[in-house]
């Protein structure tokens, strides 16, 4: 009768422990289990589109477009603007990648300020435009700088084109190719939702957030979380992560026009439209004031 007691009591001991240490590796193994089971579907990728746009400035976020689509786990774009717009060729560029990210997955863009002129091209392939109402939209058109004409003094040239490399008549002429450009991309990407002609387009008029929505030139009144919800449910995504891709920043002695020759300053309006070599034409997707003898060079079409 004792053996028997003693026995059971040795079994329930032995089942105790195993109880417990059930318990202790199932809360060790617990969380682990828990992240499996909540692993997010995939990630929204935030883009900024932020200042003027400059020949690095766009390559730095053709970049990241670049990368959002090679990476497995990226499975939607928001592309952040906030730019007044810049150089036609860097535009197009931008325009040329935001395209080609969203034929392979959602892009939403969402304006936190200002999308105008280059900018607003480089959106316009975007599946929706988000917008505040105090945000801006539009100036869909270019400017240029018209050259000089005449050789400066003390130079001499070999051609009669080689210190503008251009006449006025065929500098207004590629304003026109460019802003038939322009406005017939905004038109193909937006199609019917835009209610306004193209002679209204072409009067690059900018307009607030709300009227962009009426008018067709932006979709839905919503800030980026909003964007980033879209993207999500565009892309089939419950659970989702967010990463954003910030935008560089220029640096102190950059914004002062000034660097150093160790380390050259990123891109600035200052410097981009202020260069003083060959008095070449500048076509600008721009939207705000230059100077009058802004000159700089600016490059055909680049593909993204």
């Amino acid at each position: 009768m004792t053996t028997d007691r003693s026995a059971r009591g040795s079994v329930r001991g032995v089942t105790i422990v195993l109880v417990v240490v059930g318990v202790v590796v199932g809360v060790a193994f617990a969380p682990q289990a828990w992240g499996y089971a909540t692993e997010p579907d995939g990630t929204v990728a935030v883009v900024e589109l932020h200042g003027t746009i400059t020949g690095d400035s766009a390559s730095a976020v053709v970049d990241d477009l670049r990368e959002a689509r090679q990476n497995d786990s990226i499975e939607a774009v928001v592309l952040d603007v906030d730019s007044p717009g810049g150089t036609a060729s860097a535009s197009e560029q931008l325009y040329l990648a935001v395209k080609r990210t969203a034929g392979e997955m959602p892009v939403v863009a969402s304006v936190t300020g200002t999308a105008a002129s280059g900018s607003y091209y480089a959106a316009a392939p975007a599946d929706n435009i988000y917008v505040t109402p105090a945000s801006v939209v539009g100036s869909v058109g270019v400017r240029a700088t018209l050259p000089s004409g005449g050789v400066p003094a003390g130079e001499v040239v070999t051609g009669p084109d080689k210190g503008s490399g251009s006449t006025p008549d065929e500098v207004r002429e590629r304003v026109e190719t460019l802003r038939r450009a322009f406005v017939g991309s905004v038109f193909a990407e937006r199609g019917d939702r835009i209610k306004l002609t193209r002679e209204e387009v072409s009067h690059a008029k900018v307009y607030a957030g709300a009227s962009g929505v009426e008018n067709g030139l932006a979709d839905e009144i919503g800030g980026v979380d909003t964007a980033i919800g879209a993207a999500a449910d565009d892309a089939g995504l419950d659970d989702y992560d967010v990463v954003r891709m910030e935008a560089p920043q220029p640096s102190v002695l950059a914004q002062l026009g000034l660097s150093t020759d160790d380390a050259p300053a990123d891109a600035t309006t200052g410097q981009v439209f202020e260069y003083r070599g060959v008095d070449t034409v500048q076509y600008l997707m721009l939207h705000g004031t230059i100077e009058a003898n802004t000159q700089t060079e600016v490059t055909a079409n680049a593909s993204a």
